[in-house]
């Protein structure tokens, strides 16, 4: 629960209070009688004194003179919070008393942000990342997130639903504000298939993501792919792909080690746009096959990019997830003298050194070309990023995001001019919403919908660092820069969590907000699809024509026909029959497709000297 109103009260209007029984306000005297201590581990404090008026006044919120904008709208009203819900909107509002009045005069009122890619506390290369369910969502809502989507991602041959418990686990005891999971399919088998459905239908997961990278650790072949993405539309989920060629990754890897490149100039280079290209092509392929939607994580590349553009144009049901990393910087700061500044931004798939990439991500993001907006947030300290000092491969992948997301697609997109207001609040919350079936819970500020609220100011600005941030990670890829666009104030299920520049959370008062499968926006075109693309056969009367007799030479153990008949597993160059002498057919071709020579199984005869050669020897007097 939320209890920073209560202090505020006492705070700005003791001497209201003085009277109250149980109530000790007073403007020298800023404590309730029966204040608590948060939890172990928490820097923030709880005010709860349990009176009614205290009650009343953390479930009541009532936003004045803003300007709401929707993905869709914008217009000037007012919001009455209660108990979580947007319970009216409008002008001139009635509402009870003892509510808190926010006022918004000049700000935008815009629904919270959702992040649809972390990884909180992941277990990775050898680590952990240093940003656990706590200091991630803390941050987040400082930043005007108010709900993350993470991945469940453990290791091969682990069961779903054991992995799927385990961050239940780490996350229910630490979230500040509502979450949600996606489950990562790293292993193929039977028992995952039945795994699947169990998530699906009990335990609130609808997408899957499966990595064409990170070979022998999370890939998966084409093949167990292409059977993911049958099993995902069977259950009416969602298939998400990490796109990148793992095979070719590894290859090149060993080949920088080997001309010595081993600092993290190399962990782009061997990892160039089209192998993201490539694998986000190839994946849209087997989906498209497998009438399964997909969706994209990370894409770092114009190369990626323009695939995933192509394929929607062609109509194949496909999502592109830019993130704040590829939409705010670049991947020139692998070449930074600095190695720390240059470990700081690996992560994979890697920024891309052509400095007018995030622009061109934006251009697609503001057209509808690309949807949403993710952080991937993996953030790793400079001594646990140290472990790849002599070897690029051992360094984690893995940066920031979680808080500074929202600021820097406002700077790059809207203060830029790329994007309005409300398509801003498409791609950071709504698409989101809509895509994992959570809208309008979320996503939308309307009657009904969470009070998952952002005040923003859109002209005021703040300078990113990692001195100043709210995350664990000591550093920020996107130090020094100047973000146009602040949250005032946010609000996570009606309680206000930042409150003029103060972050004000409890550990564990977030949700787990379960994902139902079948989203309208994903699989409306996939269910009519599968009706009617479905494979027919072709009615008509059975042959009753000559067919071809097989002799008994060619019915001959020698002449087995593989699945290709093409190609023979025993490959005959002789395909004329013998003279009646029985020599062989001099019009016979000796060529095989295989490549094997006539004479090949013959046994090598030993060599002859000629000694008189055509033409005369070489060895006499002229």
């Amino acid at each position: 629960m939320d209890f920073t109103h209560c202090f505020k009260v006492i705070v700005n209007r003791g001497k209201e209070f003085a009277d109250i029984p149980n109530c000790l306000g007073s403007q020298d005297d800023m404590e309730c009688s029966h204040t608590r201590e948060a939890p172990e581990g928490s820097a923030d404090t709880w005010h709860n004194c349990g009176c009614e008026h205290h009650t009343s006044a953390q479930s009541r919120l009532f936003i004045k003179g803003g300007r709401i904008v929707n993905d869709d709208q914008s217009f000037d009203a007012d919001i009455y919070i209660e108990d979580g819900i947007i319970k009216q909107i409008g002008n001139n509002l009635v509402i009870p008393g003892g509510a808190r009045t926010i006022e918004a005069k000049g700000k935008l009122v815009i629904p919270g942000g959702i992040d649809t890619h972390t990884h909180m506390q992941l277990p990775f290369m050898g680590t952990h990342a240093v940003d656990d369910f706590y200091s991630g969502t803390k941050a987040a809502l400082a930043g005007g997130t108010t709900m993350i989507i993470d991945f469940v991602l453990d290791q091969k041959n682990v069961s779903l639903l054991e992995a799927y418990d385990k961050w239940r686990n780490w996350a229910d005891s630490k979230v500040c504000c509502d979450y949600a999971l996606h489950s990562c399919v790293t292993w193929w088998s039977p028992e995952v298939a039945k795994e699947m459905d169990i998530l699906c239908k009990e335990k609130g997961i609808n997408s899957f993501k499966m990595f064409l990278a990170y070979k022998d650790v999370f890939m998966l072949e084409d093949n167990e792919l292409y059977e993911v993405f049958k099993r995902c539309r069977e259950l009416g989920a969602l298939g998400m792909v990490h796109a990148e060629n793992g095979h070719l990754i590894a290859e090149k890897s060993s080949e920088m080690i080997q001309h010595g490149i081993t600092g993290p100039e190399a962990h782009e280079m061997c990892r160039p746009e089209e192998v993201e290209a490539e694998a986000t092509n190839r994946a849209i392929t087997l989906a498209n096959q497998a009438n399964c939607p997909l969706y994209i994580v990370h894409v770092m590349s114009k190369s990626a990019a323009k695939v995933v553009t192509k394929a929607r144009r062609q109509g194949k049901v496909v999502f592109g997830e830019p993130i704040a990393a590829s939409l705010g910087t670049d991947g020139t700061h692998y070449w930074n003298k600095c190695w720390r500044h240059a470990a700081g931004h690996v992560m994979g798939p890697p920024l891309r050194p052509d400095p007018t990439t995030p622009g061109y991500l934006m251009d697609l993001l503001a057209n509808n070309d690309l949807q949403v907006t993710g952080t991937d947030n993996c953030t790793f300290n400079a001594d646990q990023k140290a472990l790849g000092k002599d070897d690029f491969r051992k360094i984690p992948n893995g940066v920031n995001g979680v808080e500074d997301r929202m600021s820097v697609i406002w700077e790059k997109g809207v203060h830029t001019g790329k994007m309005d207001p409300c398509r801003f609040v498409a791609v950071t919350s709504t698409n989101a919403a809509k895509i994992f079936n959570i809208y309008p819970q979320k996503g939308r500020i309307a009657v009904g919908s969470d009070a998952d609220i952002v005040v923003w100011n859109p002209n005021a600005s703040r300078t990113i660092s990692a001195k100043t941030h709210h995350q664990a990670v000591d550093f920020n890829i996107f130090e020094g820069m100047l973000c146009h666009g602040v949250a005032e104030y946010v609000m996570t299920n009606g309680h206000v969590v930042l409150d003029e520049g103060q972050v004000r959370v409890t550990q564990g008062m977030g949700r787990f907000i379960p994902l139902p499968c079948n989203s309208e926006t994903v699989f409306s075109r996939i269910r009519e699809r599968e009706r009617t693309t479905k494979p027919c056969k072709v009615e008509r009367e059975p042959y009753d024509g000559p067919v071809a007799k097989i002799t008994a030479t060619q019915m001959s153990e020698k002449m087995i026909v593989a699945d290709n008949p093409i190609i023979p597993n025993n490959a005959e160059f002789h395909g004329r029959p013998m003279t009646s002498s029985g020599a062989r057919n001099l019009q016979d071709s000796t060529f095989s497709l295989s490549g094997q020579q006539i004479d090949e199984k013959s046994p090598r005869r030993s060599t002859t000297r000629s000694l008189n050669p055509p033409g005369g020897k070489s060895s006499g007097l002229w």
